[in-house]
């Protein structure tokens, strides 16, 4: 699928802007892929770079969700959980059930970046926030 640069950052922007208490995430989507032999899937693959001490908001999402942590470190918590400080080269995973309670860089001086591969149903939100 070929997507335009307007479609990419209206969607990055979509994906975190409804989220962010702390400074703004810089996301880009690198691929939405519609998956022909699952029924109503897609798959998205982001970047998410948190600026120095930036975090969120309580959400979920949805989905399986895998990140895999590229610059600095960040830590993510699911409720339920105990919260996880990840540096670059390690994953996380949030099932559709979860709700993630943290997510925050885990650094007030340097930014942190990660991947985010999601494997969700087509039409609903990536985030949907937690009040």
């Amino acid at each position: 699928m070929t997507t335009t640069p307007a479609v990419l950052s209206s969607v990055g922007l979509l994906f975190f802007s409804s989220m962010l208490v702390a400074d703004p995430a810089d996301v880009t989507l690198l691929m939405q892929q519609d998956l022909a032999d699952l029924k109503n899937k897609e798959a998205l693959v982001l970047t998410v770079e948190y600026a120095p001490g930036a975090s969120s908001t309580a959400h979920k999402h949805d989905a399986h969700t895998f990140v895999y942590v590229l610059e600095g470190s960040v830590i993510m918590q699911v409720a339920g959980g105990d919260p996880v400080e990840l540096k670059a080269g390690q994953t996380f995973y949030e099932s559709p059930k979860d709700v993630h309670v943290v997510s925050k860089n885990a650094s007030d001086s340097q930014a942190a970046k990660f991947v985010v591969f999601s494997l969700k149903e087509k039409g609903v939100p990536v985030v949907i926030p937690i009040q």
